[in-house]
């Protein structure tokens, strides 16, 4: 499968076009960025062309990975799936429910495959662990902390305008999400406080009764950064495994996922309608933390 990629930053460098380049089933076949000149330099590392074109990119490949703002892929995402073309995206899948659902009506009404890059669930360990223990059941708690401090020095994110703005909810949220859902549930209703340094702190109440806690901040300080998942339930407790994968392997295991699904026709359980159930709650959220009040997911 022959795929595009749209973003020429730090992450699509690093990470996409690095996955796609060794995919043993995927070509890498071209760039294109709101940059030309970064196009152009991140089309030379990998030896393919640059597009000042979107849509000319569209017309050359089977799919497109989005290295991008939520805001800038969601409506590139539609225009991708209008013009047929399978969709490796990012999360969050959009700053907005309204165009995260605009994203999964495009690729529905087109008969595209989706899948959103959620880290976590592309590496072996994790995966694993949430296949089993989602199979035990049970599960009634939850309580996760992604304290990350990405504003010091040389930190390839600091200047991200996106996540100044909407920090660690936005950024973070949807990575802790991904490995709470799965053994929880749906989520029905959000409450959230702010707290220093920038910190969402959310309660979340998933149907059938089971409730869960996320600590989420962009700006820990430097020697208090955390990460960390535990879990209750009716069989005992455990916690979240260490990755045993690379970022580049988590992805390449994305792409083979986007692969099986374009093949079968089987949406993966990280497909766009779960990056759109994601954005939700983000937003239910986010009027959480700003009102003081509970907030149902619509």
């Amino acid at each position: 499968m022959r795929f595009g990629v749209l973003g020429t930053g730090h992450w699509a460098a690093v990470t996409q076009a690095a996955g796609l380049s060794t995919h043993p089933s995927a070509t890498l076949a071209g760039v294109w960025g709101r940059s030309p000149d970064k196009a152009a330099d991140m089309a030379d590392r990998y030896g393919v062309p640059a597009y000042a074109d979107v849509d000319a990119l569209f017309n050359d490949v089977d799919a497109v990975a989005i290295a991008l703002p939520p805001d800038v892929q969601a409506p590139l995402a539609v225009r991708a799936a209008q013009a047929g073309k399978h969709l490796l995206l990012d999360k969050p899948l959009a700053l907005d429910p309204a165009a995260a659902d605009e994203v999964v009506a495009a690729a529905r009404a087109a008969g595209v495959a989706t899948v959103v890059f959620f880290t976590n669930r592309f590496v072996p360990s994790i995966d694993a662990f949430l296949r089993e223990n989602a199979a035990i059941g049970g599960w009634y708690a939850a309580h996760g902390t992604m304290y990350t401090s990405i504003y010091q020095p040389g930190n390839p994110y600091a200047e991200s305008v996106w996540r100044k703005e909407r920090g660690g909810l936005w950024d973070l949220g949807p990575h802790a999400l991904s490995v709470v859902l799965p053994l929880l549930g749906n989520v029905v209703d959000v409450s959230a406080a702010e707290g220093p340094r920038d910190t969402a702190h959310l309660l979340l109440r998933h149907e059938g009764g089971a409730a869960s806690t996320l600590s989420l901040t962009l700006d820990a300080a430097p020697d208090a950064t955390s990460f960390g998942f535990s879990y209750f339930g009716e069989h005992g407790a455990t916690t979240l495994p260490e990755w045993d994968a690379t970022q580049v392997e988590a992805f390449g295991s994305a792409v083979s996922a986007l692969l099986d699904a374009a093949t079968t026709g089987t949406p993966h359980p990280c497909d766009a309608a779960f990056g759109a159930q994601v954005v939700h709650i983000l937003s239910a959220a986010e009027r959480a933390r700003h009102t003081s009040t509970i907030v149902a997911v619509q």
